[in-house]
């Protein structure tokens, strides 16, 4: 079978609308499902809702109705009927996965949370004290969340890695109070290898729900589960729905689509390393992976690479339909218009694989994570590197960041004036609430200085 993978010529006029409609797909709409989808949706609720009306119906429903509803939806969509106090993985249960988890893999665990913490206690802000000139001073204080819900998912893979990506920035942070969430399924929390990275890890609150139950039961609280403060995490498309939805109840780290890379490439790259690249963004499956170059003849080599690699893939349909879908090898004028897409698609994963992979990265300001040069593929930075691989996609690289540990602070500032330098600030205090009409703010500071 040939791999029918979007080719684009952006030195044409025309090839904006293909560009256009790559970077839409990427966006999650929330209104396309599958059939199997909507056959579901018709199933459980009896009409063909869209994904946005699903979202909101189960989110409302947990809200009035809590743990019933959780334990409905639960059974509905995941299949997994429990009670109550079977909700959350016991205690007993999280030790025993971590008394019978391969050592290597505890060990390779132990010494990613070491890269971990090293990168994110680094970038973690420290309170800032600027004294003022005649008394007094400013600050900002940082502090820690209180408590955080983590989403991990596990519907077609186990994502131990996840846990660590989440996790442990917010631990670097001081977090004291993790819960993780992950639906009832072999790769989710009933997965020996996620359930022992928890224990390693010292989280103790793991709860057997998914979706958007899961998310809804987070923000809202209910029997058994307590509200947090932020929820973070990736998931499906009806996961990052709900963190929409509840944004405002709770805080939220993004809105995900699927998983995208645009690897850069020039005639210093081999064509191997390219296909390698695409391929393990697409295997995620939906994931999206882009080929950006100037050397035209990397297009038909990427082609045949691709075609090999994946003849002997394990996930070899899914990829490949992955490919079709979201997939483009796109060629442009050169390293100035490279610059420009990537800047223009905003992706998720950035990688840099051409000559001088430093002197473009200057050009590129829109990324969540960019990896330069050859020896730096996407999955260093999936499970090993140090930054969070809890990324923002869809384009919204314009605007978004990578998860981090400053994403579990909270700063509040604290205003400390003396006498003689309030007295220093009156007038123009005055002055300005005043042209407000707000006399009442004026008095509050006039009134300290009668006798």
């Amino acid at each position: 079978m040939t791999l029918s993978i979007s080719q684009i010529d952006a030195r044409r006029a025309e090839a904006q609308v293909a560009i256009r409609a790559l970077r839409d797909k990427l966006a999650p709409s929330g209104n396309v499902v599958s059939e199997a989808g909507r056959k579901k949706t018709i199933e459980v609720f009896g009409e063909p809702l869209t994904p946005v009306e699903v979202v909101e119906r189960i989110c409302n429903e947990v809200r009035t109705q809590g743990i019933s509803a959780v334990l409905r939806y639960t059974a509905q969509l995941d299949g997994a009927a429990f009670d109550a106090d079977q909700l959350r993985v016991p205690a007993e249960r999280l030790a025993a996965a971590h008394a019978a988890a391969d050592p290597e893999f505890l060990a390779t665990i132990r010494r990613i949370r070491k890269n971990l913490l090293r990168f994110q206690t680094a970038i973690l802000h420290r309170d800032v004290r600027v004294e003022i000139e005649g008394g007094g001073a400013l600050r900002q204080r940082y502090l820690p969340l209180e408590r955080v819900g983590l989403c991990v998912p596990g519907g077609a893979a186990a994502y131990p890695s996840t846990v660590l990506m989440t996790a442990v920035p917010a631990q670097a942070a001081g977090v004291q109070q993790l819960a993780v969430v992950a639906p009832p399924t072999r790769f989710g929390s009933e997965n020996d290898d996620l359930l022992a990275t928890c224990h390693e890890l010292g989280i103790t609150e793991v709860y057997r729900m998914g979706g958007a139950q899961a998310v809804a039961a987070l923000a809202y609280g209910c029997e058994g589960v307590a509200k947090v403060d932020k929820i973070v995490g990736p998931g499906n498309l009806f996961v990052a729905l709900a963190k929409r939805h509840v944004f405002g109840e709770v805080d939220i780290d993004s809105i995900a689509g699927p998983s995208e890379v645009i690897v850069v490439a020039d005639e210093t790259t081999p064509p191997e390393f390219v296909a390698a690249d695409l391929i393990a963004q697409a295997e995620h499956s939906p994931g999206s992976a882009v080929l950006i170059t100037w050397h035209e003849p990397l297009v038909e080599q990427v082609l045949e690479a691709l075609e090999t690699q994946l003849a002997t893939l394990e996930r070899n349909e899914l990829t490949r339909r992955s490919l079709e879908d979201f997939g483009a090898l796109i060629t442009v004028a050169g390293r100035e218009a490279a610059a420009r897409l990537c800047d223009e698609l905003a992706t998720e994963h950035l990688h840099l694989a051409c000559a001088d992979p430093e002197g473009l990265l200057d050009k590129v300001r829109c990324a969540g994570a960019v990896f330069l040069g050859p020896f730096s593929p996407v999955p260093v930075g999936d499970y090993a590197a140090g930054p969070s691989h809890v990324l923002p996609t869809g384009a919204t690289a314009r605007f978004a960041s990578g998860l981090s540990s400053n994403d579990f602070l909270r700063s509040n500032s604290v205003i400390q004036f003396t006498a003689q330098t309030l007295a220093a600030h009156t007038d123009d205090i005055v002055r300005v609430a005043h042209k407000e009409g707000l006399t009442g703010h004026a008095r509050a500071v006039t009134i300290r200085a009668e006798p």
